[in-house]
């Protein structure tokens, strides 16, 4: 056999390198759009605050000496409470509605359609303005047997001097007609073979609503249900209707009626409200993350981190 010849071997190597592309170069595509619409928003932005803290009638040094002012923060807390139980109310029977309106039993099913078509086609503010007026719609209610059967007990409602007890009713009531549709649409988007195979081992409609149904739809229930306690946040404001005057926007309201400023308080008030809402939001942010385990294919850092570290090792023990 006839050996290669050097010659020929460098020759043709020469060749291949020639024809061998050039490596591309990544050159980042220029947005120049992106800058100047930021460097405009950032001007008017600008203006804006100068504007405003340039603006006597702000009043910022009234606004700064009731921020926390203690009848504030004491409304700011009843404003918490208020929302934080009448949320409570509004979740767990918006969840029992929800299961009554999906159960098969056609009397449930009528009642819970009857009870969210009353609450979410009415405001409100109507329905707080009714809840104000029970003391004087029933003076007494009394328990016992009708139609001339004798009372086991009653209460005088007119001695109730509770508005704050009637504003979380109202609001409850009100917001459980809501929850009911969130909780069912969640109820709807698990797949109906997971109720198939609940049936198959032998669990009734109730157990497989409650133990199997329920749990895989809070990842579909629990960012609508944070926004709706954000709103409900806000809605305390319209509890003036019972009246209700010792939240943050009525103690707010009752001092610029004293002190004719009322422009600084409700700067006041939507500070306030600005923050615990803030709060609320990143309560909202990391509930929502729990439940969205594995729902989603996109690694986090820590996994990415791991799956590295994970690969590095097998390329070393090769």
């Amino acid at each position: 056999m006839s050996s290669p010849d050097p010659d020929n071997a460098r020759t043709a190597g020469a060749t291949d390198a020639a024809t061998e592309p050039a490596p591309i170069k990544a050159v980042p595509l220029r947005r120049p759009g992106r800058w100047v619409a930021a460097i405009v928003i950032a001007i008017l932005f600008a203006l804006f605050v100068y504007g405003a803290a340039t603006n006597e009638g702000y009043q910022w040094g009234t606004y700064l000496s009731y921020l926390f002012d203690v009848r504030i923060t004491e409304g700011a807390l009843v404003t918490l409470e208020l929302t934080v139980l009448a949320m409570v109310i509004g979740v767990v029977l918006g969840v029992t509605l929800a299961v009554m309106r999906l159960s098969p039993n056609p009397v449930l099913r009528s009642v819970s359609w009857g009870y969210l078509w009353i609450f979410r086609g009415t405001p409100v503010y109507v329905q707080l303005l009714f809840w104000g007026l029970f003391p004087s719609l029933y003076k007494v209610i009394e328990l016992g047997i009708p139609f001339g059967g004798p009372h086991f007990t009653h209460w005088n409602v007119q001695q109730w001097q509770a508005p704050f007890l009637f504003a979380m009713i109202g609001l409850g009531l009100n917001e459980s007609a809501y929850m009911a549709e969130i909780v069912r649409a969640g109820i709807n988007s698990v797949d109906e073979g997971q109720r198939e195979a609940s049936y198959a081992l032998g669990m009734s409609w109730s157990r497989t609503m409650w133990r199997t149904v329920l749990p895989q739809a809070m990842r579909v229930i629990i960012p609508p249900t944070g926004n709706e306690l954000i709103s409900m946040l806000k809605t305390t404001s319209l509890v003036t209707a019972i009246p209700l005057t010792i939240d943050l926007y009525g103690r707010a309201h009752d001092i610029s009626s004293v002190n004719f400023k009322p422009v600084p308080l409700l700067l006041v008030a939507a500070t306030w409200y600005l923050v615990i809402t803030s709060v609320l939001m990143v309560g909202q942010y990391y509930l929502e993350r729990y439940y969205s385990r594995g729902a989603s294919r996109r690694l986090t850092g820590r996994q990415l981190r791991a799956l590295a570290a994970t690969t590095n090792l097998g390329e070393v023990a090769k």
